[in-house]
């Protein structure tokens, strides 16, 4: 082992305590994090930390790895290399139907593989026996009254007795949400809520999550998304990648630059806050930069 080579001793205070409190606020900690398929990183030493407080978004191309990230943390895939901890709990050392108990995830990929006659108060519950869909758990009644409430706190109590196949793209939406918060989790996790729909949805779909960011009782949150323009206000942190790696992560406001959406969509970007919404476009040529005829 080295030794610290003169370094003052002021500047590596880190009681066992102070880190262990620390620790203990954390519920994603990612530690150079890889993920590889085919001699491609789709993760590449990402390190990364959610405390349970926050609430992140997660923007980048197509290919950036969000899907990749969110597999990670929701335990549904283990990394090649770098370790993960989730709600306290190492990936790797620890029961997955444990740890997946401690987070909520909403994806396209589920709402995919509900049947169409599935009633709306079936699915709900049945996260929090770990299927999709009921099939022959006896459901009780403090199950639907969990249930009747998590669907009302997500404004879509009228649609507890309806059936998936008869709802628009809005209602699934908030349904697949009202799924993930049934077992408490202390991670919720939105891969892109907003895809499908139009803009009605889109504005309802935000105006409620920016409800949730503001519920100091809410699980910390990751919200996924292709678009600037659906990041909730309220929401306190951001992680940009491109290619697998990290462009920026921290502090909303220090993530969402015109620059950093440069870098990461690898063309010029022009940003703007209006109202507390983020809206982002490709920025305009100036008459030095265009091309002489």
């Amino acid at each position: 082992m080295g030794h610290h080579g003169g370094v003052n001793d002021s500047t590596i205070i880190s009681t066992p305590a102070t880190a262990e409190a620390r620790d203990e606020d954390l519920v994603l900690d990612f530690r150079g994090v890889s993920v590889l398929r085919g001699g491609r990183a789709l993760l590449d030493s990402v390190s990364w930390q959610v405390e349970e407080d926050e609430r992140w978004i997660v923007l980048g191309p197509n290919g950036a790895g969000k899907t990749t990230l969110m597999s990670v943390a929701s335990a549904m895939l283990f990394p090649t290399s770098g370790t993960v901890r989730i709600a306290g709990e190492t990936l790797g050392r620890t029961d997955v139907r444990e740890l997946r108990t401690a987070v909520g995830l909403s994806s396209a990929a589920l709402a995919h593989r509900v049947p169409d006659r599935e009633k709306v108060v079936d699915l709900v519950i049945s996260a929090g026996y770990n299927v999709l869909g009921r099939w022959k758990e006896e459901y009780g009644d403090a199950d639907r009254e969990r249930a009747v409430e998590i669907l009302e706190s997500v404004s879509a109590l009228h649609l507890v007795d309806e059936v998936w196949g008869t709802l628009s793209e809005g209602e699934r939406k908030r349904v697949l949400i009202a799924r993930a918060l049934m077992t408490d989790p202390e991670l919720l996790l939105l891969d892109e809520p907003g895809a499908g729909l139009d803009l009605g949805g889109r504005e309802d779909l935000v105006a409620m999550l920016s409800e949730m960011a503001g519920d100091p009782d809410a699980p910390a949150m990751v919200l996924v998304t292709h678009h600037v323009e659906e990041i909730p206000p309220g929401f306190t942190h951001g992680l940009i990648l491109d290619e697998g790696k990290v462009v920026a992560q921290g502090l909303i406001t220090d993530v969402m630059t015109a620059e950093n959406l440069t870098r990461a969509y690898h063309q010029p970007m022009a940003l703007r806050l209006e109202d507390g919404r983020y809206f982002a476009r490709r920025a305009p040529k100036t008459s030095r930069s265009r091309r002489r005829i």
